[in-house]
C-alpha cells in the first residue's frame, strides 16, 4: 500500500503522523511511504531522515494526496485537505467529528474511509489511541494553569503548592479519567490541594487507592460541581463521552460566580468543551477571559509538546497501520471489532451512532456500511 504522510496545516501544530522508525516498520511490510516536505522539521526530523527510513518526499500536499491509498495524519483534517479527499481513499487520524458538523458533511462529500482515533477500542473498554494524548493533556493541564494563575498572564497571583505558611491552590478536576488522572497526578505532585469529581464510584474508589490522602474524591452532583468549582482557584475539565460532545458540567453562572482571576482549563474543547463559556483557542492566542475568569481551550493542547506526543502516539498507532496496510482497509475492519468501532464514515454514509445522534444526522451501522 502507498501511505501518505502530510504536513499538519493547522495552527502551531507541529506532529507527525509518522515518526521515521514507523516508516521503517512499514517499508519493512513491504509498504511505500510518501512524506511531505518539511512534515517532520517542527520535531527534529528533516527530509534527510525520512528518505533514510525509507521514505519518497512529496513536493506539496496536492500531489501526496493525489496518489495515496492511506493518509495517516495527527490533526482532523482541514477544508483544503477535505477538498483533497476522494472516494476508496483511507483516512485515519483524529476527527472529533461530534462537535464538527461541517467537517462531518465534507467527509461524508468525500467519499473516503474515515477512520477516528479517538474512537478505536481496545478489550479493556478503554481508547488506546486517545490514551497517549489524554495523558500529556492531563499533565500538561496542570503546567498551562499553574502558569495562567500567575500575576502577570491575568491570573489571581497564586502559587500551585503554596509555601510554608500560605496554603496551597485549590484545583478541581472534572472526571477522573486518563486525562483527570494524569492532572491529578502533576497537581498533588505539584502539593496544591486536588479534588476530582466522577460519576464513577468504582473509578473514584481507583483514584483513593492510588493516592491515598493527597487527592480528595467526591461523587458528581450539580451541588458537589458548584461547590467545589465557585471555591476553587483552578478549574480541569477532563469529561469524555467516547465519540459524543461533551456535557456541559458548569453554566456560565457558576463561572460568573468564580472569583476574578480563577482559570479554566478546558481539555474537553476537541468535543465542544465542558464549559459554558468554553471556545475553542489556538497556541498563537491561548487564553481570553470570560466572566473575569481565564479560559484556556487549546483544541490541540498535546501539539505543544509535538516530539513527546508525536512519540507517544506512534507507539499506540502503529500497529493499526500495519494492520490497515497489510490487510486492506475492509479486511482490517472486518477482521478486528475495535478497528471498526474507529469507522465514523465510510463512502458517504456515518457510521458512529453518538456522531450522528449530536449532530441530527443518519446512521448506518458499520457493518452495514461495509458490505453496501
Amino acid at each position: 500500500m502507498l501511505i501518505g504522510v502530510p504536513r499538519e496545516i493547522k495552527t502551531h501544530e507541529y506532529r507527525v503522523g509518522l515518526v521515521p522508525g514507523s516508516v521503517r516498520e512499514l517499508v519493512h511490510h513491504g509498504h511505500r511511504v510518501l512524506v511531505e516536505t518539511g512534515a517532520g522539521n517542527g520535531i527534529g526530523f528533516p527530509d534527510a531522515t525520512y528518505e533514510a527510513a525509507g521514505a519518497t518526499i512529496a513536493a506539496n500536499a496536492d500531489e501526496l494526496f493525489a496518489v495515496a491509498e492511506m493518509v495517516v495524519k495527527v490533526k482532523e483534517p482541514q477544508a483544503a485537505e477535505i477538498a483533497r479527499l476522494r472516494p476508496g481513499q483511507i483516512l485515519f487520524t483524529y476527527l472529533h467529528l461530534a462537535a464538527d458538523k461541517a467537517q462531518t458533511k465534507g467527509l461524508l462529500e468525500s467519499g473516503a474511509t474515515c477512520i477516528a482515533y479517538e474512537t478505536v477500542t481496545d478489550d479493556r473498554g478503554g481508547l488506546p489511541l486517545l490514551a497517549p494524548m489524554s495523558e500529556v493533556a492531563g499533565r500538561m493541564s496542570v503546567q498551562v494553569g499553574a502558569h495562567c494563575l500567575e500575576k502577570a498572564q491575568g491570573g489571581i497571583g497564586i502559587l500551585l503548592g503554596g509555601v510554608p505558611g500560605v496554603p496551597p491552590a485549590k484545583v478541581v478536576i472534572l472526571g477522573g479519567g486518563v486525562s483527570g488522572a494524569n492532572a491529578a497526578r502533576m497537581a498533588t505532585g505539584l502539593e496544591a490541594n486536588v479534588t476530582v469529581i466522577d460519576k464513577s464510584l468504582p473509578r473514584l474508589n481507583e483514584l483513593d487507592i492510588q493516592f491515598g490522602a493527597r487527592l480528595k474524591t467526591l461523587f458528581s452532583t450539580v451541588d458537589a460541581i458548584e461547590r467545589e468549582v465557585e471555591a476553587a482557584d483552578l478549574v480541569i475539565g477532563a469529561v469524555l463521552v467516547p465519540g459524543a460532545a461533551a456535557p456541559k458540567l458548569v453554566s456560565r453562572e457558576l463561572v460568573r460566580r468564580m472569583h476574578p482571576g480563577a482559570v479554566l482549563v478546558d481539555i474537553a474543547i476537541d468535543q465542544g468543551g465542558c464549559f459554558a463559556t468554553s471556545r475553542a483557542t489556538t497556541h498563537a492566542a491561548p487564553t481570553f477571559v470570560e466572566e473575569n475568569v481565564i479560559h484556556y481551550c487549546v483544541a490541540n493542547m498535546p501539539g505543544a509538546v509535538a516530539r513527546t506526543s508525536t512519540f507517544a502516539l506512534n507507539n499506540a498507532t502503529l500497529p493499526f497501520v500495519v494492520a490497515l496496510a497489510d490487510q486492506g482497509g475492509k479486511p482490517a475492519l472486518n477482521a478486528n471489532r475495535h478497528l471498526k468501532n474507529g469507522l465514523n464514515v465510510h463512502a458517504g454514509r456515518l457510521t458512529h451512532e453518538a456522531v450522528a445522534r449530536d449532530l441530527g444526522l443518519d446512521y448506518t451501522a458499520a457493518d452495514r456500511a461495509l458490505s453496501a
